[in-house]
């Protein structure tokens, strides 16, 4: 809601002229739905009458200038400290991860706390329709946007457009806003089994949705293409409280004639908890096959990572940046960090 009023319905008409001229399209009679993004990064949409007909319309979608990390989402309970241990560890070995989860669930916020996790001297293609992802300033970022196209149905840049070309852009991970269509999920998983690390949303409420999402229409990928996905995770929101929590975290299994499931961790609403559901079946041996670490190895690792988790939330590390200076440091000078904890 805004407490700003607007007198006359030609002040809308005008706005949004304005602000479809900035980012380089027309809305008029003709043409009377318009999205696009301001200046300031959030994202605009105008209805025109008698498209809409209370009156022409605009709304503003702001985004966050403070996007949450990992420590904020410990904080509320979203993940708890296994959990976050475990996908950094699944990040900094280039694992495929994919968020699954509703509307406004917290795929988005969480696949940018996440992002956090990669190494700086790795080259990072995000792809979205808007954009929505803030990443801390020591990555090699490289963020692309899709176009709608103008008036006369020219100019469009798709999802599957930038998908493909960024596969020409020698990424070393890719992450992709939402998968929606069949085309860019079938070049999405060819980039994983060409050796891209990828990480991408889906709306699926379950890991057993995802893969009945991702294995019928519209997406329709090959069961067989499912076991480059190393983990899932689904994220739940309690509509009544409005609390998001981390509601399962899963590895695929194949299987005979379908791909299967095995819950990992998942959230005990009773006891607003995340606990240890299952033994891993496979993404251990993944990661072992990656790393070539030994289950000691790998247990160190994470109790390192714990460790210095840890100290964040005790001296309030919590800020993008931040977070980003002690994830480079982690990367670059691990004597360094030992000293400063």
């Amino acid at each position: 809601m805004t407490n700003v009023k607007i007198e006359k319905e030609e002040e809308i008409v005008n706005y949004a002229n304005i602000i479809a001229r900035k980012s380089g399209r027309r809305i008029n009679v003709l043409n009377p739905l318009l999205d696009a993004h301001l200046i300031t990064g959030d994202r605009a949409n105008a209805v025109l009458s008698p498209i809409s007909s209370k009156g022409n319309t605009i709304t503003i979608r702001k985004f966050s200038r403070d996007p949450l990390t990992i420590v904020d989402l410990i904080k509320n309970k979203t993940v708890n400290m296994d959990v976050a241990s475990l996908l950094w560890l699944a990040v900094e070995y280039e694992l495929n991860v994919l968020i699954s989860g509703g509307t406004a669930s917290g795929k988005t916020s969480f696949l940018n706390a996440c992002m956090c996790f990669i190494p700086p001297n790795q080259r990072l293609i995000s792809i979205e329709d808007t954009r929505e992802l803030m990443l801390p300033g020591y990555l090699y970022w490289c963020p692309l946007v899709t176009r709608s196209p103008n008036p006369e149905g020219k100019g469009e840049v798709s999802m599957l457009d930038l998908l493909v070309n960024s596969l020409r852009m020698r990424p070393d991970r890719i992450v992709l806003g939402e998968m929606r269509r069949k085309k860019e999920a079938e070049v999405l998983f060819e980039s994983m089994h060409t050796g891209h690390s990828v990480y991408a949303t889906v709306h699926a409420n379950t890991a057993s949705e995802t893969v009945s999402r991702l294995t019928n229409p519209p997406l329709e990928v090959p069961s067989n293409l499912l076991n480059a996905v190393h983990l899932n995770i689904v994220m739940f929101r309690d509509r009544r409280s409005g609390i998001r929590r981390v509601y399962q975290i899963a590895e695929f299994l194949p299987g005979k004639t379908k791909t299967n499931t095995n819950i990992l961790y998942r959230w005990l609403q009773q006891r607003d908890e995340i606990i240890k559901h299952n033994e891993s079946m496979s993404f251990m041996e993944e990661l072992s096959r990656h790393t070539a670490m030994s289950k000691d190895e790998i247990d160190d690792s994470l109790k390192y990572k714990k460790k210095i988790i840890n100290w964040m939330i005790k001296n309030d590390i919590r800020d993008l940046q931040e977070v980003g200076n002690v994830m480079h440091i982690y990367y670059t000078n691990k004597d360094e960090l030992n000293k400063i904890m």
